[in-house]
């Protein structure tokens, strides 16, 4: 099958950036995106250009380096699915796809594809841990956990901090992303002690990065490629407002 990419190339933040048009034959359906940009850049580099820079890391959809914009969506066309794990059979023979970066202030662009992300470790450093000593791996029925409870906080645990939800907002707003880390502990009991701290530290550090507000839009739960809903912003929502109240602020 052959493809017709347009690609934003940009060099470095200070250079102007521009879409560049290339054409990919000889793929098949099977090869996954990633897969495809690494043939296109054996060919840009055989011909003596420069290659696309894109992130990647396990190409397994786990860690969530991966991530840029496929015809305006987030990881592109497939829902619940990350940008190295979708195949080319998701799309047609002669297909004109368009590949731009994140676009959020949080997100300064490296080059080519590849933002730097470094404002979500941030917000996890405000406070997405717990401090009690825990010693040797407790047993597992030691400390009893609710069902509901325990398949909530790992439904949110499953966030993978790729950005898509950040990108595909009217916002940039950060509040999935951060609601993900902030509720997961917040379900469980080792997370109760700095249930507070943690809700006021990581909300106001992802204020302090630019992100933006939420504002109930819903297109980060529809481009989350680990299904996290918007009711975890809810929760963090409630979590803010009692830690606040509180807190005297």
């Amino acid at each position: 099958m052959k493809l017709i990419l347009h690609v934003w190339r940009q060099r470095s933040p200070s250079e102007a950036g521009a879409f560049q048009r290339h054409e990919v034959d000889d793929l098949s359906p099977e090869l996954s995106f990633l897969e495809m940009l690494d043939l296109l850049n054996e060919r840009l580099t055989s011909q003596g250009g420069e290659p696309i820079a894109f992130d990647s890391d396990c190409r397994e959809g786990i860690c969530g380096a991966c991530g840029f914009m496929i015809d305006g969506v987030a990881h592109g066309p497939r829902p619940g699915t990350t940008v190295c794990q979708l195949h080319l059979r998701s799309f047609r023979d002669g297909d004109e796809l368009w590949l731009e970066p994140w676009r959020a202030q949080a997100f300064p662009l490296v080059r080519d594809l590849m933002v730097d992300r470094g404002a979500l470790d941030r917000i996890i450093a405000a406070g997405g841990y717990i401090t009690a000593p825990t010693g040797s791996a407790p047993e597992a029925n030691g400390t009893p956990v609710a069902k509901r409870d325990a398949e909530a906080a790992m439904d949110a645990a499953a966030c993978i901090g790729c950005g898509a939800c950040v990108a595909a907002c009217p916002n940039a707003s950060a509040s999935l992303f951060t609601a993900a880390k902030v509720v997961h502990l917040g379900w469980l009991p080792q997370g109760q002690a700095e249930r507070r701290s943690r809700v006021l530290g990581m909300v106001d550090r992802a204020q302090h990065e630019g992100f933006g507000g939420c504002t109930n839009v819903g297109e980060c739960q529809a481009v989350c490629p680990k299904g996290i809903r918007m009711e975890s912003i809810a929760r963090l929502n409630r979590d803010y407002l009692r830690a606040a109240l509180t807190s005297g602020r």
